[in-house]
């Protein structure tokens, strides 16, 4: 017997409302809109449901489908559609869950340390993040805005937003446990809820009214003096977040050496004429490796401040990459990662397994009260190094490396500027910038490029290397660099 056309059985249902013709077309199709709602959801009671109404849609608009309509296409659509709404609507559920069970955490949970012990350095420790994640933070603990307010303030969607506010609390409970601080992120985030806005004085407000309409025409010399070096210090912030952001593209792009000393990241001029006198040093080195294909991000295993980190890396750098195929931990690394990829380590040899393993085979040699590169030791449980070179386990494929000596000093690494030379070595616990210094590369203890006249194994060759002056001078916390 001939089988009869959808479009006849459709019509039928249309036009006399035949149950056995729909009948017919569930039976025909049922199938393909099951399966499409599997491969999106992974769960068959979900699946079921998405069947369910996709079936029903197709008897409501029964009589509006187009002639030449092919029904299959029609309900392979509508199935992938409905299955992507089941699972935002799921994902939706989940999170506002997640936030009320989060509330009745804060409700019930007294926090601990004190709140005289976060106090004196919140501040400090909110410069830290970004830009996004402060606002973020602000807006939904420092006013207590809920995340659907806080997203709409700033144009964001609550799944966006609940990430920048993982990120942060993350990072502020990184910061806080390295000035000997422990505190979990619950007690966190009910101690700035509870204490972080304060009622300023009666008639403030009316003062300030009053010198804001006389554009402080009456206001002190201190006052005026005070106004005028928090303007030069708001612009020099602004124009050093809009050179870090130059840098960040610079490494995405692998620059060359020339465009990075003109953003002014080597405005020394001694390093920079030896630059323009070696260009071996700064021959693409790092942002090179940055350019390979196949990259696989590596963080140790139960770290999770290293692993959103490195989520932030690539959804910054690598907009092209998915985080959730190429970050993992150490220990899912495999033989196979080794052999096909360009293997990006991020943390320390004391808590990176497979760090631990090449460390002994990597022209800077990691020690625990330093690092050694060539006849130098740059001393200190807080230095720290950027560096690329053959992959000891197969040097056919690049090794980048994050690393510092100790996990905790592990911090923030990408703030570094780093890209045309093979290594930059520096103390992470001083590296930041002092505003009004004219010498941004004194962060830096050392910085060079390495003898690659061995293609598998490069090594530390003295004539490639700078060494910033005021880096030696500056540099604090018992990092220093030494001769062996």
């Amino acid at each position: 017997m001939q089988e009869t056309d959808d479009s006849v059985l459709l019509r039928e249902y249309a036009l006399r409302n035949s149950q056995e013709a729909f009948a017919t077309l569930v039976h025909r199709h049922l199938d393909l809109v099951y399966s499409v709602a599997l491969r999106q959801l992974g769960d068959s009671a979900q699946a079921q449901d998405v069947a369910q109404a996709v079936f029903i849609i197709l008897a409501r608009k029964a009589g509006q489908l187009r002639a030449g309509t092919l029904v299959q296409g029609w309900l392979y659509q509508a199935a992938r559609l409905t299955a992507v709404r089941l699972a935002r609507d799921e994902h939706l559920r989940r999170q506002r869950e997640q936030e009320a069970q989060m509330q009745r955490q804060l409700d019930e949970f007294h926090p601990e340390p004190a709140w005289h012990e976060l106090a004196p350095v919140l501040d400090e420790a909110m410069s830290r993040l970004s830009e996004g994640e402060r606002d973020a933070i602000l807006l939904r603990f420092f006013e207590g805005r809920s995340f659907a307010e806080a997203a709409a303030k700033l144009g964001s969607t609550e799944a966006a937003l609940q990430k920048r506010v993982h990120r942060g609390i993350e990072k502020l409970r990184a910061f806080f446990a390295r000035r000997g601080v422990k505190v979990s992120a619950v007690a966190l985030v009910a101690s700035i809820s509870a204490n972080s806005l304060q009622a300023a004085p009666a008639g403030l407000a009316q003062s300030i009214g009053l010198s804001a309409a006389l554009k402080g025409a009456a206001l002190s010399h201190s006052m005026l003096a005070l106004i005028k070096g928090s303007l030069k210090l708001m612009a020099w912030t602004k124009a050093k977040a809009a050179v870090v952001t130059v840098t960040a593209v610079l490494l995405a792009t692998a620059t060359t050496t020339t465009v990075v000393v003109k953003s002014g990241v080597f405005e020394d001029k001694s390093t920079e004429a030896r630059l323009a006198a070696a260009p071996q040093i700064g021959n693409g080195g790092i942002n090179l490796a940055h350019a390979l294909p196949n990259k696989l991000f590596t963080y140790p295993q139960g770290d999770e401040a290293a692993r959103l980190s490195l989520e932030t890396i690539v959804t910054s750098f690598f907009q092209s990459l998915d985080p959730a195929k190429v970050v993992k931990s150490d220990r899912d690394l495999t033989d196979a990662d080794i052999q096909d990829a360009t293997i990006y380590i991020y943390g320390s040899p004391e808590n990176h397994s497979f760090f631990e393993q090449v460390r002994d085979q990597l022209p800077l040699r990691f020690e625990r009260d330093g690092i050694v590169v060539g006849n130098k030791k740059c001393q200190g449980r807080d230095v720290g190094a950027i560096f690329t070179c053959p992959n000891p386990r197969n040097p056919s494929h690049q090794l980048v490396v994050y690393g510092a000596v100790s996990p905790e000093a592990v911090v923030n690494m990408t703030a570094v500027y780093n890209g045309p030379t093979d290594y930059v070595v520096f103390n992470n616990a001083t590296r930041q910038f002092q505003p009004f210094r004219r010498e941004p590369d004194e962060q830096y203890l050392l910085l060079g490029s390495f003898d690659k006249s061995d293609p598998a194994h490069w090594r530390v060759d003295q004539r490639l290397q700078l060494l910033p002056r005021r880096a030696l001078r500056r540099a604090t916390a018992g990092a220093v660099v030494a001769h062996r």
